[in-house]
């Protein structure tokens, strides 16, 4: 008889578990559920952190309920048209410079980095600080103009590599795309929350010379100023997440990641030339790379083919 009860009870939980399953694979993405994970370890950091300050962590507390919502809001814009199709699978990316921004917020108010430790790291792996003396021991201003240029194309890479799979009807790929690159980026979050270290550009004076004095140069600085977050420089996001995107195009879309592989190249020597990151954190950034990159490929299966539909409500696997 007890046997007979205790059979039952595990029935009903097994298929309450199985009910809630599938329940969260046809209502949320696999964007989605990261998003939400890394909002809770964000949520953890705002509360750990201003302990002893409570100024300003409410906002940052409504900012991640309103997120929570948002995605929660995702399942059915993805079911209302194409424009909420759209928004719905790019939200993620379209909200980058507030979570970017929200790292520097913390990250000034805590008011402690491990730079120190970096520069230590730094010299045992390269015998000297790279970011500080690259770019004074050789002010080549062409050579500067290519790696500014390249660092400047950032952004572009970023929104190039999805936007492009989308465009061109590869719609399940881009949204595997989306999906690696907030990857990338919340892992890089995460570190900089709790390892925050502000790197070379705040740690030493910048450089003064032929090769600051060309206009992408000053261009890149001017932005750097009004849009850098303080403590956000290991792992390199610029390293990872434009190493992420054009390996993705390369793979859905060569011709679109034969044209994006040249700029990430040197954007990952810029970030160390123009004294932006320290070598490790360059380095740090390709590992970051690497590993999500290694997951896609080892449990990502096939993209779709062009043209082809996602099935409504599925789960898009990395």
């Amino acid at each position: 008889m007890s046997d007979t009860s205790h059979d039952g009870t595990t029935a009903r939980r097994t298929a309450l578990l199985t009910t809630f399953r599938r329940a969260v694979v046809q209502r949320f993405t696999a964007v989605d559920l990261v998003t939400l994970l890394y909002v809770a370890v964000a949520t953890v950091a705002v509360l750990a952190f201003t302990a002893d300050d409570r100024k300003g962590w409410d906002w940052l507390l409504v900012a991640h309920a309103l997120l929570v919502t948002l995605v929660l809001l995702a399942s059915r814009a993805r079911e209302a048209g194409r424009v909420g199709r759209f928004l719905g699978d790019w939200y993620p990316m379209l909200l980058l410079g507030g979570l970017y921004a929200e790292v520097g917020v913390l990250n000034v108010d805590v008011g402690y980095q491990h730079d120190v430790a970096i520069q230590r790291l730094e010299l045992w792996v390269f015998g000297s600080q790279l970011s500080y003396r690259w770019i004074r021991e050789w002010p080549n201003p062409v050579f500067s103009w290519i790696m500014h240029i390249c660092y400047i194309a950032y952004y572009a890479i970023l929104c190039a590599s999805p936007l492009g799979l989308w465009l061109s009807g590869r719609r399940d790929a881009a949204r595997r795309t989306i999906f690696a690159v907030m990857v990338t980026f919340y892992l890089c979050y995460v570190v900089f929350l709790f390892f925050p270290v502000a790197g070379p550009r705040y740690a030493f004076d910048l450089a003064h010379n032929a090769a600051t004095e060309i206009w992408p140069a000053r261009a890149t600085q001017w932005l750097l100023d009004r849009g850098d977050s303080w403590g956000a420089a290991f792992p390199s996001s610029h390293v990872a997440a434009a190493v992420v995107a054009a390996i993705c195009a390369l793979r859905y879309w060569r011709p679109l990641g034969l044209a994006l592989v040249p700029l990430t190249l040197g954007l990952v020597l810029s970030v160390v030339y123009g004294q932006f990151h320290y070598a490790v954190d360059a380095v740090s950034g390709l590992f970051v790379a690497g590993a999500v990159l290694a997951s896609q490929y080892v449990y990502g299966a096939e993209p779709e083919k062009v043209g082809a539909r996602l099935p409504a409500g599925s789960l898009e696997q990395a």
